[in-house]
């Protein structure tokens, strides 16, 4: 489970927005020093991202929560997202290629085309999953009462 410290800034029925800012994982990466993520997140302060979740444990607004990600999930999804456009296009690229004879528009279409395809079936292969890729409210940190929850 990949996790992520934030704070709870809103109510919303049985929901919560909960406000992150992307640094723990840089912290506790051993590719800290090499990594272009790390460069991004500092130069923009460590962005602050809102995310709307079911709110499971009955955090409050000011809590400061844990959420959570299955890691399966994150690397199936990235598998989706980036693999299956980046190799329909290169398929697409060397077909487009051989079918107008050697041409290059032949391959630049075919190349665009795949990359096409290959977006629209990422985004098939991931509308049946339901909240599969949502992340989840895991518990509240009571760092005052020194408990946690």
């Amino acid at each position: 489970m990949i996790t992520e410290t934030g704070t709870v800034i809103a109510l919303k029925g049985e929901q919560v927005w909960v406000q992150t800012i992307r640094q723990s994982a840089c912290e506790s990466c051993s590719a800290r020093s090499g990594c272009g993520q790390r460069v991004m997140a500092s130069a923009s302060g460590g962005r602050a991202n809102q995310v709307l979740v079911h709110n499971a444990v009955s955090a409050r607004v000011g809590d400061e929560v844990t959420l959570g990600i299955n890691e399966q999930a994150l690397l199936s999804a990235s598998l989706v997202v980036y693999a299956v456009p980046l190799l329909l296009m290169v398929l697409a690229s060397i077909a487009g290629h051989q079918l107008s004879g050697g041409e290059d528009a032949g391959a630049i279409a075919g190349a665009l085309a795949g990359l096409a395809a290959g977006f629209w079936i990422g985004r098939r292969l991931q509308a049946g999953r339901g909240d599969r890729y949502q992340p989840r409210l895991l518990r509240v940190n009571r760092i005052a009462a020194g408990e946690w929850a």
